[in-house]
């Protein structure tokens, strides 16, 4: 009777013994992963998008972000114009003139509101804008002074989001009080401008970066201009060209609400700016950082100080012409809520792979240096663990601070495949190991979410040390018979 093995036998026997084939079980089984850890990212930007829209709600009914244009003064001239066929007609063109001078000061009084669980960062402001106009001729314009219509003349405000504005609005100009009224004749008589972002998604900084930069960086196109904020007017009667080129004072006191952050624009010779808040995490954002600024652990005070040369458009232009675009020279500060869970957990998810690799590693040493045997669905449910913590890490940090967070999602997953590994190993010092090599990778990637700046070179040097351990414990394997190799981890 024939007692060989069988074909069927042979290649049973030959696919459990093989370290190649299990080598490649353990990379296309970590390649499945992936998809789970990539759901999770998209799991993560959700629940950002879910926070980004109860911030919209709570600024569709406070104030949303505000960017402040002006004041910029507008003169209404009548110019004719020929149409294709040859016909003469008389048309209202807009002349605007930016101030000589132009400072605001204002405090900031920063409010935290909840919708469930997500919060967002609301202020009111209150602001003192002051500074004077010095025209030049008319002649320099390109606009002639009998065309003028003098005494249509009007300053104009813009503001991003109307709504916010909590008390009415007095212009004094040349120490008279002139009142405001809304909407503007046409848009192009104030700039290009918008307000800043108030996502709270991983991509925030993205965002940022394309808002301020006049190509994008994705598309390789310019950037086109923003919208215009929304205007205010109030009318100033000018009697003639000598009187223009007069110096003119102006002041108005602007009580505004709003929510993230708060912008401005140097449309001045000499733009200042002074901002103050109880709030000790400010982002300074724009294309201009505070000359001074003192951030200390309840409050901030900053001061800016911008000329016009430093910017990219003129101090006057018509109607007809090009309308500058102020993106690229408007500054400001942000209100940073100061843990943003969703970009750290985004980090966390996006090193992923990292324990997955080196817990598959532990679990393959242990069948080739003590020659026991894993199936892949135990690795599959060891990598699902291993996935289900960022699920964990994102839940709770909605709930509490991220640190802990961090480390009740890290105990929970260790513990568990820790356990796992007791049964499956039945080996008190093989789950030590696992136990201490997960901690030490939890560890080691909650050291690099904090270190941004350092986050490579750390991760870096991380990645080198366990390379060079594999390399250590692998040394002395007999890759074409490792069950006869003399390596065997001690009992």
């Amino acid at each position: 009777m024939d007692t060989s093995p069988s074909l069927l036998d042979r290649l049973n026997n030959w696919m459990s013994s093989s370290v190649t084939l299990k080598l490649l079980s353990i990379g296309i089984l970590l390649l499945l992963l992936l998809i789970p850890s990539s759901m999770v990212e998209d799991l993560i930007t959700e629940r950002a998008g879910n926070r980004d829209a109860a911030t919209a709600e709570i600024s569709s009914q406070w104030g949303g972000p505000q960017l402040v244009l002006g004041p910029v003064l507008v003169l209404p001239y009548t110019a004719r114009v020929t149409d294709e066929k040859g016909n003469a007609s008389e048309t209202t063109r807009y002349l605007s003139l930016l101030p000589d001078t132009l400072a605001t000061t204002g405090t900031l009084e920063p409010e935290r509101r909840r919708r469930g669980i997500y919060e967002a960062v609301v202020y009111r402001a209150g602001l003192r804008v002051e500074g004077a106009f010095q025209a030049p001729p008319l002649a320099e314009l390109g606009v002639s002074a009998a065309a003028v219509r003098w005494s249509e003349a009007f300053v104009a405000v813009g503001i991003s989001d109307m709504k916010g504005i909590r008390k009415g609005l007095a212009l004094r100009w040349d120490g008279q009080a002139r009142g405001f009224e809304p909407g503007v004749p046409v848009a192009e008589v104030l700039p290009y401008g918008t307000a800043p972002t108030s996502t709270t998604q991983v991509s925030a900084v993205a965002i940022e970066q394309r808002r301020y930069s006049r190509y994008d960086r994705e598309t390789g196109t310019e950037n086109r201009p923003g919208q215009s904020a929304n205007g205010l007017n109030a009318a100033v009667p000018i009697a003639d060209e000598a009187a223009l080129t007069r110096r003119h004072t102006f002041a108005f006191d602007l009580d505004l609400n709003g929510s993230t952050g708060l912008l401005v624009a140097p449309l001045g010779r000499q733009t200042t700016l002074h901002l103050s808040a109880p709030w000790a995490d400010p982002s300074f954002i724009g294309a201009f950082l505070p000359t001074r600024r003192t951030v200390g652990t309840e409050r901030f005070t900053a001061d800016w100080q911008v000329l016009h040369l430093n910017r990219n458009f003129a101090q006057h232009w018509r109607s007809d012409g090009d309308r500058p675009a102020v993106d690229e020279s408007t500054f400001g500060v942000r209100l940073l809520v100061p843990v943003n869970e969703y970009q750290k957990t985004m980090r966390a998810a996006k090193y992923a792979l990292l324990p997955l690799t080196l817990t598959f590693l532990i679990f393959f040493f242990v069948e080739i240096l003590n020659r026991r045997r894993f199936h892949p669905f135990q690795y599959i449910l060891v990598g699902l663990a291993l996935v289900i913590f960022y699920v964990l890490l994102l839940a709770l940090s909605e709930q509490m601070p991220f640190n802990a967070a961090y480390g009740l999602s890290a105990l929970v997953i260790v513990g568990l495949v820790t356990a796992y590994a007791a049964a499956s190993f039945r080996h008190r010092r093989l789950t030590l190991v696992t136990a201490g090599v997960l901690t030490l990778v939890y560890s080691f990637l909650f050291v690099v979410l904090q270190l941004q700046d350092y986050a490579l070179l750390v991760g870096s040097l991380g990645l080198v040390v366990v390379l060079g351990a594999v390399m250590f414990l692998s040394r002395n394997v007999d890759w074409y018979n490792p069950v006869a190799s003399p390596v065997k981890a001690p009992v």
